[in-house]
Formats: structure tokens, sequence, C-alpha cells
């Protein structure tokens, strides 16, 4: 089935048959029937130069002028009567829509030209034999006439077709790039939000990393003190002094860090423009977190709550960018803290290495000396979940597990750059 630029008005289809529309359907029942009624009265002249009876060329007319109905189903066929019934001087609207129709569908060019051309050649032909005998006049005036006449009714009707087919074929191809653009946008706008929400959920989970990190440790340095101030209170009032003095600096301490990060959060900041960026929240985070640099005062706390605390640096510390080491700092200090909860009494030994483009560190502890007591600390077993998480989101390594000697070990290398 071919179309035309008249089918492309309305929306949907709700004509019969190949109809795209009832508007295109009355359309051209019209023009068959006017087509009918030409054909008809040309008919007359026709059955009288053959000697046939009026009634059959009126038929004939009828017959050839209503098959213009077809024009939008079968344009070819429509073109080829037009062509047949040319010598006998019937059916001019129908060789003119149904050239129109031909052109301005989908049908190959070089069809469209050989039919065009056998319709100017049989008109030319057709022009010419009826004028040269009805008109005394010059040849080259007849020529000339019939020239004109062939081309007026087959030239206009075949480019204002082609323009017609090419304007459609353009708004087509507008409208499907229009529908391929929507779609790509809403793609676009589905996977936008759905990075809007992996890095909203990685904010949460890094924001809580953070917290759990902050509060756990300073909380468990507390517990420690205050079982040892309870210890000694009544026996050594001094050292159960200094003791309450610690817990209330680690309390201090552990406020100020909520506080910072607190108004990290809260500061207004735009929102990330991608899912792929940090979020602003935690890049304040980052820049005024803690560094390698605080690990001796790190390690000197865990010494202060009565563990045995070996701190081992080799190498030159080249300097690391700031997610780097607190990463590494962070590592460390959860560490710690699980070994005031599982491993009281054992001894502590942190290893830190600066290697040629990453940064190794490992917190083994021994096994239980059996004398120190549980000091009760709750576990919610996000510890270990949260290092490995840290090391492996800087594209590090990540190992831990007990030791041989009954201990346990945590080991991470962190590249300098990120992988």
């Amino acid at each position: 089935m071919t179309s035309t630029g008249e089918e492309r008005d309305g929306m949907g289809r709700d004509g019969p048959w190949w109809w795209e529309r009832r508007r295109s359907a009355a359309l051209d029942v019209g023009l068959g029937v006017v087509s009918a009624a030409e054909c008809a009265v040309e008919g007359v002249p026709f059955a009288r130069e053959v000697g046939v009876p009026v009634v059959l060329g009126v038929l004939l007319g009828i017959v050839v002028g209503a098959t213009l109905v077809l024009r939008r189903r079968w344009p070819i066929a429509v073109v080829l009567v037009a062509i047949a019934v040319t010598p006998a001087a019937m059916g001019f609207l129908l060789a003119v829509v149904g050239l129109y129709t031909l052109a301005s569908s989908d049908v190959p060019r070089r069809i469209t030209a050989t039919l065009a051309s056998m319709s100017l050649a049989g008109t030319f032909v057709v022009m010419y034999m009826r004028t040269r005998g009805d008109v005394e006049a010059d040849g080259t005036l007849v020529i000339v006439l019939s020239v004109f006449v062939a081309v007026a009714l087959t030239v206009p009707p075949v480019l204002l077709g082609l323009y017609i087919g090419a304007r459609r074929r353009l708004m087509e191809s507008l409208h499907e790039r229009a529908d391929s653009l929507e779609r790509e946008l809403s793609l676009l706008a589905d996977r936008a939000e759905e990075r809007a929400e992996w890095a909203r959920a990685e904010e949460r989970t890094r924001i809580a990393r953070e917290m759990h990190d902050v509060v756990a440790h300073r909380v468990s340095l507390m517990v420690v003190h205050a079982a040892a101030l309870q210890a000694v209170a009544a026996k050594d009032p001094v050292k159960a002094a200094r003791n309450a003095a610690l817990v209330g600096d680690m309390g201090r301490q552990a406020l100020t860090e909520l506080r910072e990060m607190l108004g990290v959060l809260r500061a207004e900041s735009p929102k990330p423009a991608s899912a792929s960026l940090v979020p602003v929240a935690l890049v304040g985070i980052f820049e005024d977190g803690p560094s390698i640099g605080e690990l001796e005062a790190l390690v000197g706390q865990s010494r202060t709550a009565g563990m045995v605390v070996e701190l081992d640096v080799r190498g030159e510390c080249p300097g690391y960018p700031a997610e780097v080491e607190q990463t590494a700092y962070r590592v460390v200090q959860e560490a710690l803290t699980n070994c005031h909860k599982h491993a009281p009494g054992a001894k502590v030994v942190v290893r830190l290495a600066h290697r040629d483009g990453e940064l190794a560190m490992q917190v083994e502890n021994g096994a239980c000396d059996g004398k120190s007591a549980e000091p009760g600390l709750p576990s919610g077993g996000n510890g270990l979940v949260g290092m490995r998480e840290r090391v492996l989101g800087l594209g590090g390594v990540f190992v831990s597990g007990p030791t041989d000697d009954g201990g346990f070990k945590v080991s991470g290398v962190l590249p300098r750059e990120r992988r």
C-alpha cells in the first residue's frame, strides 16, 4: 500500500479498507465520481467514432473513471489505465491525479519516470493527431501546441507529487527522530535517576561508616577506662582521677568529631551532577578527616587504656591523597577497636609500610593472656565489613583472618592513585 501527503494530516487510523482516514476515503470517492462522470461524457463521442452503441461508450467511461478510487492502493494500475484510454481522448482527470499519486508514493523513481514518459508521449501523439486533422495550421504550430498540452498535463502533477512525497518522507523522518530523541531522553532520565539513587545509597553508607568508626573507637576506649576507673577507685584515688580525666577527654573528642561531621553534612552545597562524583559532604569529610600522621596519637590512646601496642613504620612517607590517608587511619582505628573488644590483654603490632606507589598496613594481635577481663563491648559485625569496603572502594586489597598462634590479623594495601 502506498500513501501520499494528504494522509498525514490526522492522527491514527479510522478509515475503511486501505484508507488511513475517512476523509481520505471521502476524497477519493468524490474524485472517482467526478472522473467517472467526465469519462462518461467523453465516452459518447468515442462511441460514435468507433461505431459502437453510445451506452457502451458511457459504461466504459464510467468504469475507467471509477478506477481513480483505487489510486492510493494501486497507483501504477490507475496510471496504466489512464495511458490505455489516452487514444480515446478520455480520462484527463484520471491521468493528472494518477500521475500525482504515483509520484508522491513510495514507488521506485524509475517506474514513475517510465510511466510519466509513456503518458507524455501518448498525450503528445493523441493531441498531434487530433489537432492536425481539426485545425488548418502550420505543422510547427501543431507540434508546439501538442508539446505544450502534453507537458501541461504530465509534468506539473509529477513535480507536485515528487515535492509532496519528499515533504511527507521528511516529516516522517523528523517524527521518527523526535520519537527516538524522546526515548533516549527518557532512558537518560531513568539512568540519571538510578545514578542519583546509587549516589545517595553510597553516601549514606560512607556516612554510616564514618559515624561507626568515630563512635565505636572513642566509646570503646571510654568503656575500657571506665572499667579501670571502677577497679582502682577505692585503692588508688590518683590513678582513678587520671582515668576519669581520660574518660572525659575521650568523650569530648568524640563529641568534637561528631559535631564536625554533622557540620559538614548540614553545610549547604549543590547536589552532585553525576553519581560518578564523590558526594560533596564526603569531600569535606576527606579534607578534614584524620591522616596517617596521627597514627602515633591513635596508638598512644590505646596504650593509655592499658593495651600493649607496638607501632612499626617503614619507609619515607611520600604524601598521599586525603582519602587514602583517612582510609588507612580508619582501618587501623577499627582494628584497634576490635582488639579492645575481642583480645583484652593481647599484644598488638601495628605495621605501616610506604612502598613504591602504594601504602600497606597491618594490625595483628596475639592470643589473649587470660587474665584481663572482657570489657563487655557490644559488636554489630560491621567493623570488618566497613574496613573491606573502604579499602576495596579505593582499588586496594584487604585480607583478614585468624593467625596460627590464636590471634587475629588485618592487612590492607592501598594504591597511591585510585585504580
